[in-house]
């Protein structure tokens, strides 16, 4: 079973910036994509910024030109930079994972069906 574990949520002020992190645990298949999604209360979880087994890479629009997502394959770390943050980006951050013998078949990349693995959030906060 793999598992990925988050980190980096805080509480900041309008355009302030965190970088959030999502570490996985060692599995044997292949790793297809990995994503960042966020909820907020009383809103459906929507694709953040996500990125496809080619190095290719998908942004929502609404964090285009603040958010950057990156990865170390070394670590097994997923990571978001949020910078000029804004108080609509208060959310549950989720990171995700489509891991297995082949790829799961999906809507597009920043939609959440297809992803298999999902960790458990991490807080953040935007204060005005």
């Amino acid at each position: 079973q793999v598992q990925l574990v988050e980190s980096g949520g805080g509480s900041v002020q309008s355009g302030g910036s965190l970088r959030l992190s999502c570490a996985a645990s060692e599995y044997t298949y292949s790793r297809w994509s990995v994503g960042w999604f966020r909820q907020a209360p009383g809103k459906e979880r929507e694709g953040v910024a996500a990125i496809d087994s080619d190095d290719s890479t998908s942004y929502a629009d609404s964090v285009k030109g603040r958010f950057t997502i990156s990865q170390d394959n070394a670590k097994n770390t997923l990571y978001l930079q949020m910078n000029s943050l804004k108080p609509e980006d208060t959310a549950m951050y989720y990171c995700a994972a489509d891991i297995g013998p082949r790829p799961t078949p999906k809507r597009g990349l920043l939609h959440a069906v297809g992803y298999n693995y999902w960790g458990q959030g991490t807080q953040v906060t935007v204060s005005s």
